[in-house]
């Protein structure tokens, strides 16, 4: 063996116990790359996983950037760099490839809001319940960091509502959802008399609970619980779903993407309350108009199966499948 030789194989033997020290990464990467990672911290399995996770990618040479109001809350090492929290949630993501999310339905919620502002695709760890906006789930961890490490993952992106509100004629608030909209009572004891419209026409009045306006990733949320339809995600549409509505007619409806949906809270029925999201409120007036179209911005989603959503459904809701024979071959 000559020299050079001999040289070439002492680089090469450094370079694979050098990957072999970092348990196999294998992350050829020369420039530094950064994960936001956003946790439930009011959850003991949260602060478990967000352990692992971010041991699993700084083992990797993988920078990992945390809210520095979650980090009293967290194991964190001191290579995590802490972030503070301004009015623009797009500022604390700005240089990170994507959005890790540990949580339930209500921190992957919040993870959108800050994916929506920043465009960094959100990864979400289902830690709740159903969690049909989550990607994996606790026991996929592993996974999750290898296919991050790796850049192993797809994105897609889920349309979203852009809300308005108006009273007297004037636009007095804007705000935005993913998963819904919704128009409803805030007093417990009385009615709330609305009428809907779409697409400038109007539909139907009737007094009840209120109206859910959701997207189809929303379907499966709060416009479900209210009886509306399961939509497909690649389902480009608008959904207008009542509220225990006290009327013969006032059933869900399934519109274009491009529609725009309204809402009008009667002048005699008490003030009503406007939800997105269940994060975001403002209170209706009696006469006040709540407008609801297709979002300007989506939101970003990075994907690491091909299941099918109908796989998904199944799962997350538990159905009953036995004796599925499928299509014969």
């Amino acid at each position: 063996m000559t020299t050079s030789e001999a040289t070439e194989a002492a680089a090469q033997a450094g370079a694979q116990a050098a990957t072999a020290a970092q348990g196999g990464c294998g992350t050829d990467d020369g420039g530094k790359r950064t994960v936001f990672l956003l946790a439930h911290t009011g959850r003991p399995a949260a602060i478990r996983s967000a352990e692992l996770v971010v041991q699993g990618l700084l083992r990797c040479g993988i920078g990992v950037r945390v809210l520095a109001e979650e980090a009293a809350d967290l194991p964190l090492p001191s290579a995590v760099e802490l972030v503070e929290a301004g009015p623009d949630c797009s500022e604390v993501l700005e240089g990170c490839e994507l959005l890790v999310v540990l949580g339930g339905d209500g921190t992957l919620l919040r993870g959108a809001e800050f994916a929506r502002r920043s465009g960094v695709p959100m990864l979400g760890v289902n830690l709740g319940r159903v969690g049909f906006l989550a990607e994996a789930e606790r026991d996929d961890l592993d996974k999750v960091v290898d296919r991050v490490v790796t850049r192993e993952y797809e994105v897609e992106e889920r349309m979203t509502l852009d809300v308005l509100v108006r009273t007297d004629g004037h636009v007095v608030h804007t705000d935005w959802a993913l998963n819904e909209a919704s128009v409803e009572k805030a007093a417990r004891e009385r009615l709330l008399e609305v009428v809907t419209e779409v697409d400038g026409r109007p539909v139907s009045r009737f007094g009840g609970d209120g109206v859910v306006c959701a997207t189809p990733t929303g379907s499966t949320a709060y416009a479900f619980s209210a009886g509306g339809p399961v939509v497909w995600p690649e389902v480009e549409a608008l959904l207008m779903v009542p509220i225990s509505a006290h009327a013969l007619f006032a059933k869900p409806l399934v519109t274009a993407p491009d529609s725009v949906l309204a809402v009008e809270v009667q002048p005699q029925t008490p003030n009503g309350v406007l939800w997105c999201d269940g994060r975001r409120t403002v209170e209706l007036p009696a006469g006040a108009r709540v407008e609801v179209r297709r979002g300007a911005v989506p939101v970003r989603l990075a994907r690491l199966h091909h299941a099918s959503f109908t796989d998904r459904l199944v799962a997350k809701f538990a159905l009953p499948v036995a004796g599925w024979r499928g299509a014969p071959h």
